[in-house]
């Protein structure tokens, strides 16, 4: 299979367990769930897919050199997200509170119920390992560290608003340090972490993006106590259930996807509420004179920059 990636370019797969895992319905059912939660006629910009991303992890732990099982870990990594994304973790989780990992608890459960086992299993390969992501430390590390999946989305945004010189030093800057993502050198870890913190301000915790957020979600939960959709539903794709939402004669459902639809979407009449996004950020590690040091070490700058983005986040919207 010949892979043509927006980030990475081209890259040829033969490994039959990831030729046999990319055409199954369940990796392929990522085609159909928005990476931002909000799908794209209800969101101000435009989305990439989840299934984009996981093939984007996939490749980006190839390139550093992860084994096979760790490349099979990074596809498989966001199988188990439900349609609308993180929305869903401020419909049946506290998600207003900064949390957003509904989908990790449910990954067990829900990857077992489909057809991945068979296939782990037919090229023999371990599922429960692959179901504990601390066995890979390039695809996944706790915040502030840099991983697969982390630098990936990241990359996938920098891609339509950094200039491409930038987003190239960021790439070739990553390296696997002793089964770790590390930078080795200072201007890509800083290029990479400050555009990194304007994502997290400027989108990700930003009003339109918590606006929407909130909105969409009062959807859901207003369609899922008056049955128009089941709960059972989010385990399909965003298509299924927009089309139970917007076929829906409820007056409710219907005004505020209205709403949604505007670009410039502006809450008047606020609920009163407020709400913390996630605080997402890196302070990555830099090979130094042959050590590992944090930037924020290395730079009185970027501390100061990281500071005054995490001061913004705790404040915050009122929506």
């Amino acid at each position: 299979m010949l892979i043509k990636d927006k980030i990475y370019g081209k890259l040829e797969i033969k490994e039959p367990v990831l030729l046999e895992l990319l055409k199954s319905p369940s990796i392929l059912r990522l085609k159909n769930i928005s990476q931002f939660g909000v799908p794209d006629r209800y969101y101000h910009l435009k989305n990439y897919s989840r299934y984009e991303h996981s093939v984007g992890v996939m490749i980006l732990l190839r390139k550093l050199g992860a084994t096979l099982e760790e490349q099979v870990a990074g596809l498989l990594h966001d199988v188990s997200v439900l349609a609308f994304s993180h929305v869903t973790d401020w419909v049946f989780a506290n998600g207003r509170e900064g949390v957003e990992d509904y989908h990790n608890s449910i990954h067990e459960v829900f990857v077992k119920k489909t057809e991945i086992p068979k296939i782990l299993e037919k090229f023999g390969f371990d599922l429960n390992r692959l179901l504990n992501e601390e066995n890979f430390s390039l695809l996944e590390r706790k915040i502030p560290d840099l991983c697969a999946d982390r630098v990936d989305y990241a990359l996938r945004e920098f891609k339509h608003w950094l200039n491409p010189a930038i987003l190239d030093v960021c790439i070739k800057g990553l390296v696997n340090y002793n089964g770790e993502i590390v930078f080795a050198n200072q201007r890509a870890a800083m290029n990479f972490s400050v555009n990194f913190l304007e994502l997290q301000t400027n989108h990700w915790g930003g009003y339109q993006a918590m606006a929407r957020y909130y909105l969409f979600s009062e959807v859901l939960k207003i369609a899922l106590d008056k049955k128009i959709i089941l709960e059972k539903d989010f385990w399909k794709d965003e298509p299924f259930v927009l089309g139970r939402l917007e076929k829906t004669k409820d007056k409710t459902v219907g005004k505020l996807l209205r709403m949604l639809k505007d670009k410039k979407l502006n809450i008047n009449n606020k609920s009163g509420r407020r709400i913390v996004k996630k605080f997402r950020h890196v302070d990555p590690k830099i090979i130094f004179n042959g050590k590992l040091v944090r930037l924020s070490k290395l730079s009185p700058k970027f501390k100061k920059i990281l500071e005054k983005h995490r001061r913004i986040n705790q404040k915050g919207l009122v929506i």
